[in-house]
């Protein structure tokens, strides 16, 4: 039996989005509560994903960098309708996610996938790899035994691992092992389009380089659509076409890879650019002046999020949070420094 015949390929196209975006999200928003220390005290709330908006165009790749806690991984959950969102519209293909019962999403979940941070805690250590990966198959009630059988060892071989190793548990394997079983779980339902939330963060440097590598052959292989998650931009400009920088919950600038590293507009960017080692023993990059570096006085109930920290702010900073706008040659960039 051949894999095209029994999964699903693209559902049909509902709504008028953009022709070639995959993937797009308009104004998405998500909070999560925090109450203060006393009993009496007052209910916050943390803005974890602040209004964010973008697309993702078919057989592309799309980065999206920041610090740990700036709502990264928050922002591909949503995507994937795994937390639900207070604000906001998610398309997929024209068809709005985010108005979709859990029933009525079920059938799009086989076009979503996900690759999760830790490849020791998102495999069940009580099942072994073999049915690990079938897993998907048999939720979605695909194919019959044998040919679930013979999906599972043509994805063990796709990924670079042993059909025997499929009868071993996860905690006989090494990380980048693991991680390799996560890749295959995410493919098994013939995916378009896979939110890789930091893949990479857990291994070492030389395995990072084999994961790396082995998702630009899957690209290449199955045409993948991608985000793909990491606060590493030295990572994030091997795989991305183009790369998406948050910062506490918002999207604040935007390029093309060759352009942000070329051209970085915002000071926050340049400063994560600034923070990658250079590969030269001895040699160190110039710091930027300045910088707030209390992370403490970074929350702002208005104005520009970064500016507490901002070497180059200035009044309007504090009082709006500028609109992200297009600066020319796809790179966009929310930053008053570039709004006349």
């Amino acid at each position: 039996m051949q894999t095209t015949a029994v999964i699903a390929g693209p559902l049909p196209l509902v709504n008028n989005v953009e022709q070639n975006a995959l993937v797009s999200v308009s104004g998405l928003k998500k909070r999560f509560p925090q109450r203060g220390s006393g009993f009496l005290a007052a209910k916050s709330y943390i803005h974890a994903v602040d209004g964010v908006s973008f697309q993702i165009n078919a057989g592309e790749i799309v980065g999206l960098v920041g610090e740990s806690g700036c709502g990264k991984s928050t922002l591909g959950k949503l995507l994937l309708r795994l937390e639900n969102f207070d604000q906001g519209e998610i398309f997929y293909r024209h068809t709005r996610l985010s108005s979709l019962t859990e029933r009525e999403l079920r059938p799009y979940r086989r076009q979503l996938q996900m690759i999760f941070q830790d490849p020791y805690s998102s495999l069940n250590p009580r099942m072994r790899v073999r049915k690990i990966i079938e897993e998907p198959l048999i939720i979605h009630q695909l194919g019959n035994g044998a040919w679930r059988r013979q999906r599972v060892d043509e994805l063990l071989g796709i990924v670079g691992l042993e059909v025997e190793m499929g009868n071993r548990y996860s905690h006989e394997f090494s990380g980048g092992q693991r991680q390799r079983v996560g890749i295959a779980r995410a493919l098994a339902l013939n995916p378009e389009f896979i939110v890789a939330d930091e893949p990479v963060s857990a291994l070492d440097v030389s395995i990072q380089a084999q994961i790396i590598n082995l998702l630009l052959d899957l690209r290449e292989q199955f045409n993948l659509t991608m985000l793909f998650i990491s606060h590493d931009l030295s990572v994030v400009k091997l795989l991305s076409d183009r790369i998406l920088v948050m910062y506490l919950g918002k999207i604040i600038e935007e390029s093309p890879s060759e352009s942000l590293y070329q051209e970085p507009l915002h000071p926050y960017t340049r400063l994560l650019l600034q923070s990658i080692p250079l590969p030269e023993p001895g040699r160190k990059r110039e710091k930027m002046s300045d910088v707030v570096r209390d992370a403490g006085v970074t929350m702002m109930n208005k104005g520009c999020p970064f500016y507490p920290r901002c070497p180059e702010r200035f009044a309007p900073c504090a009082e709006a949070m500028p609109d992200l706008r297009d600066c020319g040659h796809q790179h966009r960039v929310a930053c008053f420094l570039y709004q006349g």
